[in-house]
Protein backbone atom coordinates (compact mmCIF):
# COMPACT_ATOMS: atom_id res chain seq x y z
CA UNK A 1 0.00 0.00 0.00
CA UNK A 2 1.27 3.48 -0.83
CA UNK A 3 1.04 6.60 1.20
CA UNK A 4 0.82 8.66 -1.67
CA UNK A 5 -2.66 6.71 -2.63
CA UNK A 6 -3.98 8.71 0.04
CA UNK A 7 -5.05 12.27 -0.48
CA UNK A 8 -5.90 14.94 2.39
CA UNK A 9 -6.29 14.64 5.81
CA UNK A 10 -6.55 10.70 5.23
CA UNK A 11 -2.75 10.67 4.96
CA UNK A 12 -2.15 11.31 8.59
CA UNK A 13 -4.18 8.15 9.16
CA UNK A 14 -2.16 5.66 7.56
CA UNK A 15 0.74 4.51 9.71
CA UNK A 16 3.80 2.04 10.15
CA UNK A 17 3.22 -1.39 11.47
CA UNK A 18 6.03 -2.55 13.66
CA UNK A 19 6.73 -4.92 11.08
CA UNK A 20 7.26 -1.91 8.76
CA UNK A 21 4.79 -2.36 6.16
CA UNK A 22 1.97 1.02 5.60
CA UNK A 23 -1.30 0.48 6.59
CA UNK A 24 -4.60 2.38 7.61
CA UNK A 25 -6.18 3.36 10.91
CA UNK A 26 -9.98 4.99 10.38
CA UNK A 27 -10.57 7.83 12.28
CA UNK A 28 -13.12 7.36 15.04
CA UNK A 29 -16.49 7.91 14.24
CA UNK A 30 -18.90 10.15 13.56
CA UNK A 31 -17.14 11.72 10.40
CA UNK A 32 -18.17 15.55 9.19
CA UNK A 33 -21.14 15.16 6.84
CA UNK A 34 -22.09 17.72 4.60
CA UNK A 35 -25.68 17.62 3.98
CA UNK A 36 -26.53 19.19 0.64
CA UNK A 37 -29.84 19.14 -0.66
CA UNK A 38 -29.03 16.16 -2.76
CA UNK A 39 -27.97 14.13 0.50
CA UNK A 40 -31.25 15.20 1.83
CA UNK A 41 -33.06 14.14 -0.98
CA UNK A 42 -31.72 11.00 -0.40
CA UNK A 43 -31.90 10.41 2.95
CA UNK A 44 -36.02 11.49 2.79
CA UNK A 45 -36.38 8.99 -0.33
CA UNK A 46 -34.17 6.36 1.90
CA UNK A 47 -36.60 6.82 5.46
CA UNK A 48 -39.99 7.47 3.68
CA UNK A 49 -39.19 3.90 1.63
CA UNK A 50 -38.11 2.32 4.83
CA UNK A 51 -41.07 3.75 6.65
CA UNK A 52 -43.79 2.47 4.07
CA UNK A 53 -42.16 -1.43 4.47
CA UNK A 54 -42.04 -1.21 8.19
CA UNK A 55 -45.43 -0.08 8.64
CA UNK A 56 -46.77 -3.26 5.80
CA UNK A 57 -44.36 -5.41 7.75
CA UNK A 58 -46.07 -4.55 11.35
CA UNK A 59 -49.58 -5.15 9.50
CA UNK A 60 -48.97 -8.31 7.67
CA UNK A 61 -51.07 -11.31 9.44
CA UNK A 62 -47.56 -13.09 9.51
CA UNK A 63 -44.93 -10.80 9.25
CA UNK A 64 -42.48 -13.61 10.24
CA UNK A 65 -43.42 -15.50 7.31
CA UNK A 66 -42.28 -12.85 5.37
CA UNK A 67 -38.83 -11.99 7.37
CA UNK A 68 -37.73 -15.85 7.25
CA UNK A 69 -37.68 -15.68 3.43
CA UNK A 70 -36.01 -12.59 2.99
CA UNK A 71 -33.69 -13.85 4.92
CA UNK A 72 -32.72 -16.78 2.86
CA UNK A 73 -32.81 -14.47 -0.44
CA UNK A 74 -30.59 -12.21 1.35
CA UNK A 75 -28.26 -14.94 2.53
CA UNK A 76 -27.78 -16.10 -1.37
CA UNK A 77 -27.31 -12.66 -2.76
CA UNK A 78 -24.78 -11.43 0.12
CA UNK A 79 -22.90 -14.63 0.13
CA UNK A 80 -22.56 -14.49 -4.01
CA UNK A 81 -20.70 -11.43 -3.29
CA UNK A 82 -18.13 -13.38 -1.66
CA UNK A 83 -17.74 -15.64 -4.94
CA UNK A 84 -20.43 -18.51 -4.19
CA UNK A 85 -22.79 -19.83 -7.16
CA UNK A 86 -26.07 -21.36 -4.78
CA UNK A 87 -29.05 -20.46 -5.68
CA UNK A 88 -32.13 -19.87 -3.30
CA UNK A 89 -33.72 -23.06 -5.10
CA UNK A 90 -30.62 -24.67 -3.99
CA UNK A 91 -31.13 -23.32 -0.28
CA UNK A 92 -34.14 -24.11 0.57
CA UNK A 93 -34.06 -27.95 -0.66
CA UNK A 94 -30.73 -27.70 1.23
CA UNK A 95 -32.50 -26.89 4.15
CA UNK A 96 -35.39 -29.63 4.02
CA UNK A 97 -33.06 -32.36 2.19
CA UNK A 98 -29.58 -31.76 3.00
CA UNK A 99 -28.63 -34.71 0.73
CA UNK A 100 -30.11 -33.39 -1.95
CA UNK A 101 -27.71 -30.39 -2.32
CA UNK A 102 -26.55 -29.65 -5.48
CA UNK A 103 -23.15 -27.25 -5.12
CA UNK A 104 -20.69 -27.00 -2.00
CA UNK A 105 -21.61 -23.66 -2.14
CA UNK A 106 -25.31 -24.26 0.01
CA UNK A 107 -23.99 -24.87 3.00
CA UNK A 108 -22.06 -21.61 3.39
CA UNK A 109 -25.04 -19.60 2.43
CA UNK A 110 -27.09 -21.58 5.08
CA UNK A 111 -24.61 -20.28 7.26
CA UNK A 112 -25.38 -17.00 6.84
CA UNK A 113 -29.24 -17.47 7.49
CA UNK A 114 -28.29 -19.36 10.40
CA UNK A 115 -26.15 -16.38 11.69
CA UNK A 116 -28.69 -13.80 10.98
CA UNK A 117 -31.39 -15.91 12.61
CA UNK A 118 -28.99 -16.21 15.78
CA UNK A 119 -28.47 -12.26 16.10
CA UNK A 120 -31.97 -11.91 15.49
CA UNK A 121 -33.30 -13.86 18.35
CA UNK A 122 -35.32 -12.08 21.20
CA UNK A 123 -33.73 -14.93 23.45
CA UNK A 124 -29.89 -14.24 22.52
CA UNK A 125 -27.45 -13.84 25.29
CA UNK A 126 -25.67 -11.12 24.15
CA UNK A 127 -26.88 -7.69 23.74
CA UNK A 128 -25.75 -5.42 20.60
CA UNK A 129 -22.13 -5.95 21.16
CA UNK A 130 -18.49 -7.07 19.41
CA UNK A 131 -18.82 -10.19 20.97
CA UNK A 132 -22.17 -11.07 19.49
CA UNK A 133 -20.80 -10.05 16.23
CA UNK A 134 -18.18 -12.56 16.84
CA UNK A 135 -20.45 -15.39 17.40
CA UNK A 136 -22.08 -14.79 14.18
CA UNK A 137 -19.11 -14.91 12.31
CA UNK A 138 -18.50 -18.55 14.21
CA UNK A 139 -21.96 -19.34 12.79
CA UNK A 140 -20.87 -18.19 9.42
CA UNK A 141 -17.54 -19.91 8.57
CA UNK A 142 -17.76 -23.15 10.80
CA UNK A 143 -17.46 -25.91 8.79
CA UNK A 144 -17.08 -24.49 5.42
CA UNK A 145 -14.79 -22.50 2.78
CA UNK A 146 -13.18 -20.13 5.30
CA UNK A 147 -13.41 -22.37 8.21
CA UNK A 148 -9.15 -21.95 8.15
CA UNK A 149 -9.65 -18.37 9.28
CA UNK A 150 -10.47 -18.56 13.14
CA UNK A 151 -14.14 -18.91 13.47
CA UNK A 152 -15.50 -16.44 16.01
CA UNK A 153 -11.55 -14.84 16.58
CA UNK A 154 -10.98 -11.34 15.40
CA UNK A 155 -7.20 -11.99 13.81
CA UNK A 156 -4.01 -11.83 15.58
CA UNK A 157 -2.51 -11.09 12.13
CA UNK A 158 -2.22 -8.66 8.94
CA UNK A 159 -5.10 -9.27 6.43
CA UNK A 160 -4.84 -6.97 3.19
CA UNK A 161 -7.41 -6.41 0.13
CA UNK A 162 -6.00 -6.35 -3.62
CA UNK A 163 -6.03 -8.41 -6.81
CA UNK A 164 -4.76 -11.67 -6.83
CA UNK A 165 -1.03 -12.51 -5.77
CA UNK A 166 -0.61 -8.85 -4.37
CA UNK A 167 1.17 -8.65 -0.89
CA UNK A 168 1.28 -6.32 1.58
CA UNK A 169 3.28 -3.47 -0.78
CA UNK A 170 1.28 -4.06 -3.73
CA UNK A 171 -2.26 -4.53 -1.63
CA UNK A 172 -4.80 -2.15 -2.79
CA UNK A 173 -5.55 -1.28 0.97
CA UNK A 174 -4.30 -2.98 4.36
CA UNK A 175 -6.43 -2.62 7.77
CA UNK A 176 -5.39 -1.38 10.65
CA UNK A 177 -2.28 -3.79 12.14
CA UNK A 178 -2.97 -6.38 15.25
CA UNK A 179 -1.26 -4.04 17.37
CA UNK A 180 -3.61 -1.02 16.49
CA UNK A 181 -6.84 -2.97 15.56
CA UNK A 182 -7.94 -3.39 18.88
CA UNK A 183 -8.38 0.36 20.07
CA UNK A 184 -10.18 0.77 16.72
CA UNK A 185 -12.91 -2.20 17.92
CA UNK A 186 -13.06 -0.19 20.95
CA UNK A 187 -14.07 2.82 19.42
CA UNK A 188 -16.13 0.73 17.04
CA UNK A 189 -18.18 -0.77 19.77
CA UNK A 190 -18.41 2.45 21.85
CA UNK A 191 -20.18 4.39 18.76
CA UNK A 192 -22.67 1.38 18.57
CA UNK A 193 -24.10 2.75 22.18
CA UNK A 194 -23.24 5.97 22.33
CA UNK A 195 -25.91 9.23 21.62
CA UNK A 196 -25.39 9.71 17.70
CA UNK A 197 -25.53 13.16 15.94
CA UNK A 198 -26.16 11.59 13.08
CA UNK A 199 -29.73 10.16 11.63
CA UNK A 200 -30.14 6.50 11.98
CA UNK A 201 -29.63 5.37 8.36
CA UNK A 202 -26.47 8.08 7.84
CA UNK A 203 -25.19 6.24 11.19
CA UNK A 204 -25.79 2.70 9.83
CA UNK A 205 -24.09 3.66 7.01
CA UNK A 206 -21.18 4.98 8.63
CA UNK A 207 -20.78 1.79 10.82
CA UNK A 208 -20.73 -0.29 7.82
CA UNK A 209 -17.91 1.55 6.26
CA UNK A 210 -15.61 1.22 9.83
CA UNK A 211 -16.36 -2.54 10.31
CA UNK A 212 -14.96 -3.21 6.78
CA UNK A 213 -12.26 -0.57 6.97
CA UNK A 214 -11.16 -2.60 10.49
CA UNK A 215 -11.85 -5.97 8.65
CA UNK A 216 -11.28 -7.56 12.20
CA UNK A 217 -11.67 -11.22 10.68
CA UNK A 218 -9.20 -13.12 7.97
CA UNK A 219 -12.22 -13.69 6.85
CA UNK A 220 -15.98 -13.40 6.33
CA UNK A 221 -15.81 -9.87 6.99
CA UNK A 222 -18.14 -8.55 4.12
CA UNK A 223 -21.00 -10.86 5.17
CA UNK A 224 -20.62 -10.05 8.77
CA UNK A 225 -20.70 -6.34 7.74
CA UNK A 226 -23.36 -6.56 6.10
CA UNK A 227 -25.41 -8.51 8.77
CA UNK A 228 -24.49 -5.81 10.71
CA UNK A 229 -26.88 -3.82 8.69
CA UNK A 230 -29.72 -5.95 9.28
CA UNK A 231 -29.16 -6.17 13.00
CA UNK A 232 -29.04 -2.65 13.70
CA UNK A 233 -32.21 -2.10 11.06
CA UNK A 234 -34.38 -3.85 13.77
CA UNK A 235 -32.19 -3.79 17.05
CA UNK A 236 -32.97 0.40 16.55
CA UNK A 237 -36.40 -0.32 15.64
CA UNK A 238 -36.54 1.20 12.14
CA UNK A 239 -37.82 -2.57 10.93
CA UNK A 240 -39.99 -4.64 12.93
CA UNK A 241 -37.84 -7.65 11.32
CA UNK A 242 -35.12 -8.43 8.54
CA UNK A 243 -37.37 -7.43 5.94
CA UNK A 244 -34.74 -5.50 3.36
CA UNK A 245 -31.97 -7.48 1.29
CA UNK A 246 -29.30 -5.13 0.73
CA UNK A 247 -27.38 -7.74 -1.83
CA UNK A 248 -29.66 -7.61 -4.61
CA UNK A 249 -28.78 -4.21 -5.28
CA UNK A 250 -25.15 -4.83 -4.27
CA UNK A 251 -24.22 -8.17 -6.03
CA UNK A 252 -25.02 -6.52 -9.53
CA UNK A 253 -22.98 -3.44 -8.38
CA UNK A 254 -20.04 -5.11 -6.28
CA UNK A 255 -17.72 -2.67 -8.52
CA UNK A 256 -19.26 0.33 -6.60
CA UNK A 257 -19.76 -0.97 -3.82
CA UNK A 258 -16.25 -1.36 -3.31
CA UNK A 259 -15.31 1.53 -4.91
CA UNK A 260 -17.20 3.58 -2.84
CA UNK A 261 -15.60 2.51 0.57
CA UNK A 262 -12.77 2.79 -1.00
CA UNK A 263 -13.18 6.47 -1.17
CA UNK A 264 -13.94 7.04 1.73
CA UNK A 265 -10.80 5.57 3.04
CA UNK A 266 -8.63 7.61 0.29
CA UNK A 267 -10.04 10.50 -0.21
CA UNK A 268 -12.50 10.92 2.82
CA UNK A 269 -15.51 10.47 0.19
CA UNK A 270 -17.83 9.99 2.81
CA UNK A 271 -21.15 12.10 1.00
CA UNK A 272 -20.35 9.60 -2.08
CA UNK A 273 -20.84 6.44 0.22
CA UNK A 274 -23.76 7.79 2.54
CA UNK A 275 -25.06 8.57 -0.83
CA UNK A 276 -24.70 4.97 -2.43
CA UNK A 277 -25.97 3.47 1.00
CA UNK A 278 -29.13 5.58 1.23
CA UNK A 279 -30.12 5.06 -2.69
CA UNK A 280 -29.62 0.87 -1.88
CA UNK A 281 -31.95 1.48 0.85
CA UNK A 282 -34.83 3.27 -0.92
CA UNK A 283 -34.70 0.75 -3.42
CA UNK A 284 -34.58 -2.38 -2.08
CA UNK A 285 -37.17 -1.28 0.65
CA UNK A 286 -39.62 -0.34 -2.21
CA UNK A 287 -38.44 -4.02 -4.16
CA UNK A 288 -39.15 -5.33 -0.52
CA UNK A 289 -42.82 -3.46 -0.14
CA UNK A 290 -43.60 -5.02 -3.50
CA UNK A 291 -42.89 -8.52 -3.19
CA UNK A 292 -44.23 -8.38 0.73
CA UNK A 293 -47.68 -7.73 -1.12
CA UNK A 294 -46.92 -10.00 -4.20
CA UNK A 295 -46.23 -12.51 -1.54
CA UNK A 296 -49.17 -12.17 0.72
CA UNK A 297 -51.61 -12.48 -2.26
CA UNK A 298 -49.73 -15.41 -3.63
CA UNK A 299 -50.17 -17.03 -0.05
CA UNK A 300 -54.12 -15.49 0.35
CA UNK A 301 -54.24 -17.50 -3.39
CA UNK A 302 -52.66 -21.00 -2.18
CA UNK A 303 -54.24 -21.24 0.89
CA UNK A 304 -57.44 -20.21 -1.31
CA UNK A 305 -56.66 -23.57 -3.64
CA UNK A 306 -56.42 -25.96 -0.65
CA UNK A 307 -59.13 -24.78 1.66
CA UNK A 308 -61.72 -27.73 1.67
CA UNK A 309 -59.51 -30.09 -0.07
CA UNK A 310 -61.31 -33.44 0.11
CA UNK A 311 -62.58 -32.41 4.01
CA UNK A 312 -58.46 -31.31 5.14
CA UNK A 313 -58.16 -28.32 7.44
CA UNK A 314 -54.11 -29.33 7.53
CA UNK A 315 -53.04 -27.94 4.12
CA UNK A 316 -53.56 -24.49 4.81
CA UNK A 317 -51.27 -24.68 7.43
CA UNK A 318 -48.31 -26.56 5.05
CA UNK A 319 -48.85 -24.22 2.69
CA UNK A 320 -47.92 -21.88 5.24
CA UNK A 321 -44.26 -23.53 5.96
CA UNK A 322 -44.10 -22.45 2.44
CA UNK A 323 -43.69 -19.39 3.06
CA UNK A 324 -40.99 -20.14 5.62
CA UNK A 325 -38.86 -22.39 3.46
CA UNK A 326 -40.64 -22.71 0.06
CA UNK A 327 -39.37 -26.72 -0.22
CA UNK A 328 -40.98 -29.75 1.66
CA UNK A 329 -40.60 -33.31 2.48
CA UNK A 330 -43.04 -36.18 3.64
CA UNK A 331 -40.85 -35.72 6.84
CA UNK A 332 -41.17 -32.13 7.21
CA UNK A 333 -44.89 -32.00 6.63
CA UNK A 334 -45.19 -34.36 9.33
CA UNK A 335 -43.36 -32.56 11.92
CA UNK A 336 -45.28 -29.45 10.53
CA UNK A 337 -48.38 -30.89 10.63
CA UNK A 338 -47.64 -32.95 14.28
CA UNK A 339 -49.31 -36.07 11.91
CA UNK A 340 -48.02 -39.37 11.22
CA UNK A 341 -45.91 -39.53 7.86
CA UNK A 342 -48.81 -41.12 5.82
CA UNK A 343 -51.38 -38.51 6.54
CA UNK A 344 -48.18 -35.94 6.08
CA UNK A 345 -47.86 -38.00 3.16
CA UNK A 346 -51.81 -37.74 1.67
CA UNK A 347 -51.51 -33.20 2.53
CA UNK A 348 -48.29 -33.33 0.29
CA UNK A 349 -50.21 -35.20 -2.19
CA UNK A 350 -53.27 -32.78 -2.33
CA UNK A 351 -51.17 -29.51 -2.61
CA UNK A 352 -49.73 -31.50 -5.28
CA UNK A 353 -53.01 -31.70 -7.08
CA UNK A 354 -53.65 -28.09 -6.64
CA UNK A 355 -50.47 -26.97 -8.38
CA UNK A 356 -48.72 -25.70 -4.93
CA UNK A 357 -46.05 -28.00 -4.71
CA UNK A 358 -43.89 -29.62 -8.09
CA UNK A 359 -42.02 -32.95 -7.24
CA UNK A 360 -37.93 -32.03 -8.33
CA UNK A 361 -35.46 -34.80 -8.50
CA UNK A 362 -34.05 -35.57 -5.09
CA UNK A 363 -30.68 -37.15 -5.01
CA UNK A 364 -31.15 -38.36 -1.10
CA UNK A 365 -34.15 -40.99 0.05
CA UNK A 366 -36.52 -38.50 0.47
CA UNK A 367 -39.12 -37.26 -1.52
CA UNK A 368 -38.54 -33.24 -2.46
CA UNK A 369 -41.35 -30.88 -3.50
CA UNK A 370 -41.17 -27.15 -4.37
CA UNK A 371 -43.28 -24.25 -4.47
CA UNK A 372 -42.03 -23.03 -7.48
CA UNK A 373 -45.00 -19.55 -7.40
CA UNK A 374 -42.95 -19.08 -3.98
CA UNK A 375 -39.41 -19.40 -5.36
CA UNK A 376 -40.46 -17.31 -8.51
CA UNK A 377 -41.51 -14.11 -6.45
CA UNK A 378 -38.50 -14.44 -4.68
CA UNK A 379 -35.72 -15.13 -7.57
CA UNK A 380 -37.04 -12.71 -10.06
CA UNK A 381 -34.82 -9.83 -10.63
CA UNK A 382 -36.44 -6.36 -11.08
Amino acid sequence: MLAEAFSGRQREHVVRSERGYLAFVPPRLPPEVDFDIALVRRLSAADRALGQLAGVGRTLPNPHLLAHIMVRREAVLSSRIEGTEATLSDLVRYEVAPAAAQTGDVAEVYNYVAAVEHVLDPDRRLPLSLSLLREAHEILLTGVRGGYATPGEFRRTQNWIGSAGCVLDTATYVPPPPERMWECLDAFEKHLHAEHELPPLVTIACLHYQFEAIHPFIDGNGRVGRLLVALLLVDWGLLPAPLLDLSAYLEPRRDEYYARLLAVTIDGDWTGWISFFLDVVANQASDALCRAQELQSLREDLRGRVTGIRSSSLAPRLVDALFETPAMTIGRAAKVLDVTHRAASLNVERLVDAGVLTEVPSTGRARLFVAEDVLRVLSRED
